[in-house]
């Protein structure tokens, strides 16, 4: 990792909105701690079945009014009819919103639990992109992708088949699932390429906070974790100290890796902790900026 990159990657944060005071003082302080970075955009979460529609738009309104970063909402149309889901496009529109991450989001059962679309809802992504870009073309559709695949998905196949369709509807950027190993994401991509895909395939990057939590995560979201990198966090549950410094070695060799490889956007599933991936940042080249919010 010594070797110095040659070029600066563009980096994006995802933040999500908080449930209490203090979880509200945690997210601001991340995002105090991040924003000087001057990220490309900064990406607020939907929860499950939209249980996090007001504090997401409460976030986002904020983030608008005191800052000058560049939102990103999140948008599902899980659980919803369409017209729910139209009024949530307009609100964030009406507020300034002109980029939005689309996903057809997880079931309110969570993770694992089986998808049904709503009887008056849109049936896919595809189809919430489509409506999207309908309503606002200057809207900015963003979308997910999987190096892994998606965990419903029957093969890989189907799955860029689906990519591919939100592409079609207007997505102009794919952010992956977070991996660890590094050669999914090379395989992914290059079966996305053979396809004929060629918008950006920005890879998301978690940095482990806590290695118990983010292997259960993983399972729930079919990312798989390398037995290398269980080894790593072994004997560390009661030492935070040392975990937080493997983390960050580990988090920093793939990014540094990764930018080696070419890659030269990512995306930081930052879980409102700005420590570990400031730290990442750096080690990318990224440094400090003096920024005003525009008048």
């Amino acid at each position: 990792m010594s070797d110095v990159l040659q070029h600066i990657p563009a980096i994006s944060f995802e933040f999500f909105p908080p449930k209490t005071d203090e979880m509200e003082r945690t997210l601001w302080q991340a995002i105090s701690r991040l924003a000087p970075l001057t990220p490309r955009f900064v990406s607020v979460t939907y929860g499950a079945g939209g249980s996090t529609r007001e504090r997401t738009h409460s976030t986002i309104a904020r983030i608008l009014r005191e800052t000058h970063l560049t939102p990103a909402a999140h948008l599902t149309c899980v659980d919803a009819p369409c017209a729910d889901v139209d009024e949530v496009v307009e609100r964030y529109y009406d507020i300034g919103v002109r980029h939005i991450v689309a996903l057809r989001g997880d079931p309110s059962s969570g993770l694992g639990g089986a998808y049904t679309p709503h009887p008056q809802g849109y049936r896919s992504s595809a189809d919430l992109v489509a409506s999207i870009k309908r309503r606002h073309p200057d809207i900015e559709v963003t979308v997910s992708a999987y190096p892994e695949k998606h965990p419903e998905s029957t093969g890989f196949d189907a799955d860029l088949d689906m990519l591919q369709a939100k592409v079609d509807a207007g997505a102009t950027r794919a952010i992956t699932q977070f991996f660890f190993d590094n050669d999914l994401y090379f395989r992914y991509l290059d079966r996305v390429r053979a396809r004929g895909i060629d918008i950006p395939i920005v890879p998301g990057i978690l940095p482990v906070q806590n290695f118990k939590q983010a292997s259960n995560f993983a399972t729930r979201a079919g990312a798989s974790v390398p037995d290398w990198l269980a080894k790593q966090f072994e004997g560390l549950d009661d030492d935070p100290d040392t975990r937080k410094l493997v983390a960050a070695t580990v988090a920093a060799g793939q990014v540094h890796k990764l930018a080696k490889h070419g890659v030269d956007t990512f995306h930081f599933y930052t879980m409102n902790r700005a420590d570990l991936v400031f730290a990442i940042s750096h080690l990318l080249g990224l440094r400090p900026q003096v920024a005003q919010k525009a008048a």
